[in-house]
């Protein structure tokens, strides 16, 4: 008897965190879904990873931040008898500058994107994984959930939602034998600056950390069953020094952080 796939789908897998840790996943005897925006780059992607692995990858390209996207996905992996071992919310964007200033209509966006697209992918995928009782969910959230961020306000608030509520889906779908992670990078080589606005500040060039290393660590934090996984000392340090600091002071920090002025 042949073994199931596993099959993980992975949101923005375009480029960044996203593009490696599909790359990962594929090494570990995975069959992929990529998702994104992007046609051509998830094409690109799906032949590097079918080429080095020989994994089989389905691209399905589409902008969730349109709010029926997740339930059109849900029903072509259905139409296509896929069932997802483990999903990977990935996909998301930040914005720097002054919430009053920043366009509306694209700090929307970024909720839609961040957290309702998430929300409602969980919703749609984890109730099979339960009933199959293997697999689960890895979102990408950042080390910005653990303190407010003035000039990137809604992104850190963002961020703050996908941690606390990967958290309680871990306590959740632990017992039926499906773990639920929450990835918590600091800053990385990625896209996400020239998205995001102005140029950070040189401590964040400094101490970024590659796509490929961010990767590696929530995977193995996920197959290890972790709650929540924080690559880096640096990072794991800054999250518990803004868990224990006066919240003015945390918050403080991260505005200055920002580089804004």
């Amino acid at each position: 008897m042949t073994e199931e796939p596993r099959w993980a789908l992975v949101t923005g897998a375009s480029s960044g965190i996203g593009a490696d840790l599909a790359r990962v996943f594929a090494g570990r005897g995975y069959s992929l879904v990529l998702t994104a925006r992007r046609h051509e780059r998830l094409e690109v992607l799906s032949a590097e990873i079918g080429r080095i692995h020989g994994a089989p990858v389905e691209v399905i390209a589409l902008d969730l931040e349109d709010r029926h996207a997740p339930r059109d996905l849900h029903e072509m992996l259905l139409e296509r008898r896929i069932a997802v071992h483990t999903l990977v919310n990935n996909a998301g964007f930040g914005l720097r500058g002054y919430f009053a200033s920043l366009p509306h209509e694209k700090q929307l966006a970024m909720v839609d994107l961040n957290v309702t697209a998430l929300t409602s992918l969980c919703r749609l995928m984890l109730p099979g994984m339960i009933e199959r009782r293997r697999g689960g969910i890895l979102n990408v959230a950042s080390i910005a959930a653990f303190q407010a961020g003035p000039h990137m306000a809604v992104y850190y608030a963002s961020k703050a939602f996908v941690l606390s509520l990967s958290e309680a889906l871990h306590d959740e779908a632990k017992p039926h034998g499906v773990t639920v992670t929450a990835l918590c990078p600091g800053p990385t080589e990625s896209e996400f600056g020239k998205t995001a606005g102005p140029k950070r500040t040189g401590f964040f060039k400094e101490s970024a950390m590659s796509a490929a290393t961010v990767a590696r660590a929530g995977i193995e934090g996920y197959e290890a069953g972790r709650a929540v996984v924080i690559p880096g000392a640096g990072n794991r340090f800054g999250a518990l020094a803004a868990k224990f600091a006066p919240r003015f002071l945390s918050r403080r920090i991260a505005g200055r952080l920002q580089g804004m002025r």
